[in-house]
């Protein structure tokens, strides 16, 4: 999870244009398919555009871009090439669509290259995903596994970048399809460059794509593709444990407004349209915003206007049924949310692992790392630890988001180090 108030840039409506005429191009093509597709059968992770984005051809570029964010520098070694990929993928239902993501790959000899998987934080506007490169935030953590050695790949998710649709916020399942078929995209397209893919991907993911980066090596290491097989897992600042800490947290003022509020708006009208637990957005939402609460979660929209289009607290934005819903989740919503927080509970990874999380953290409370250690524990797994980030609040002032920053140099050393 997270989002930037502060960002100003307004969701550009020609993005929506571009994914519109995108995805109507290729539906022909892409109907073809059956609706109900498995892991690796014909159309899943099919690379269908490759646009070349910025070029950074020395260290000292990468490093003076990442320094523009404060992110960390210690691991730089090597110019950078990205790329945006647009590839076919599936929807939550399992039907035929379209996905985006960023590639970058270093400027260096090596023919062969292990992949990073990077997923990302949560975005509001569809255009701040990180192929679009809009700002270093977006592309850091990419940047830096990419100077260090690595091809990072780094996927929009559904309904953010150029693909169609709304986004299915902290859904998962379809983060991990996304991610897997962004993988075989990206596998696709490397020879083109002279690269190839080697076997090993080494997963990492901020916040919302924290609990994505624990299902996509759930799926790697169950067999998900033929080829990839997982090497090793680090996630930062997630929520994995939504049911027993962080909903509690966004309900109770430990997670404060804008944060709560905004986190709460999307997690209720995204997770609605995939679960159907409300008939009517009046059930769950104030008078004052039940008609224009779903709009602002069209992908169209960025956070400032998102916090510009709620409440300042949550007494304002839900009724007594929405605050009911979520104070004790029954029914469809129980088990959306069970399922989520299995995540960390149902596997056992047969890899490293490490939990990345921030001391001070005001979105995320750690608590949800904990949890979700003592649950792969409990399966038996042995190499697995949580180390904690400094606090650093350079980036809106704000801990949670300051993980991100100092996080990406630690795990890019961290997995370098990996055989």
């Amino acid at each position: 999870m997270t989002f930037h108030p502060r960002r100003t840039a307004a969701a550009l409506a020609v993005a929506g244009l571009a994914a519109a005429t995108l995805a109507a191009s290729i539906a022909p093509a892409a109907a073809d398919h059956p609706a109900a597709e498995s892991p690796g059968a014909a159309g899943r992770g099919q690379l269908v555009l490759a646009h070349p984005l910025r070029s950074l051809p020395t260290a000292g570029d990468v490093a003076a871009e990442l320094t523009r964010d404060q992110f960390g520098t210690g691991g730089v070694r090597h110019g950078v090439d990205s790329y945006q990929l647009v590839y076919r993928t599936i929807d939550p239902r399992g039907r035929s669509t379209l996905a985006s993501g960023l590639l970058a790959v270093p400027r260096n000899a090596s023919r062969e290259l292990r992949a990073v998987s990077y997923t990302h934080g949560t975005e509001i506007s569809r255009t701040d995903a990180p192929s679009f490169w809009k700002e270093t935030w977006a592309v850091g953590p990419a940047l830096t596994y990419a100077s260090a050695g690595f091809a990072a790949v780094a996927p929009d998710y559904l309904g953010l970048g150029v693909g169609p649709g709304p986004h299915p916020f902290l859904d998962i399942p379809s983060e991990t399809t996304a991610a897997v078929d962004m993988l075989r995209a990206a596998r696709e397209f490397l020879p083109r460059t002279g690269r190839a893919l080697q076997r090993q991907v080494l997963v990492t993911g901020f916040s919302q794509g924290a609990s994505a980066a624990v299902g996509l090596a759930r799926a790697l290491q169950g067999g998900a593709d033929r080829w990839f097989r997982l090497g090793a897992l680090a996630p930062v600042a997630g929520a994995y444990d939504w049911r027993g800490v962080e909903l509690p947290a966004l309900l109770d003022g430990t997670v404060e407004p804008p944060w709560n509020v905004g986190y709460l708006a999307y997690f209720l009208v995204s997770w609605n349209r995939l679960h159907h637990f409300y008939h009517d957005p009046a059930q769950v939402f104030e008078k004052q915003y039940a008609g224009t609460v779903e709009a602002i979660f069209d992908g169209l929209h960025s956070g400032q206007e998102m916090v510009g289009g709620l409440p300042g607290d949550l007494d304002g934005l839900l009724t007594e049924d929405g605050l009911a819903l979520l104070t004790n989740p029954t029914g469809r919503l129980a088990a959306a949310i069970a399922a989520h927080d299995r995540a960390c509970m149902d596997w056992t990874p047969r890899v490293p692992v490490r939990l990345y999380v921030s001391a001070g953290d005001e979105q995320v409370p750690a608590a949800n790392s904990e949890h979700c250690l003592a649950g792969l524990r409990s399966r038996g797994t042995g190499d697995a630890t949580i180390v904690t980030l400094p606090t650093f609040t350079g980036y809106g002032d704000s801990a949670h988001l300051g993980a991100n920053l100092k996080a990406a140099a630690e795990i890019a050393a961290w997995f370098r180090a990996l055989p």
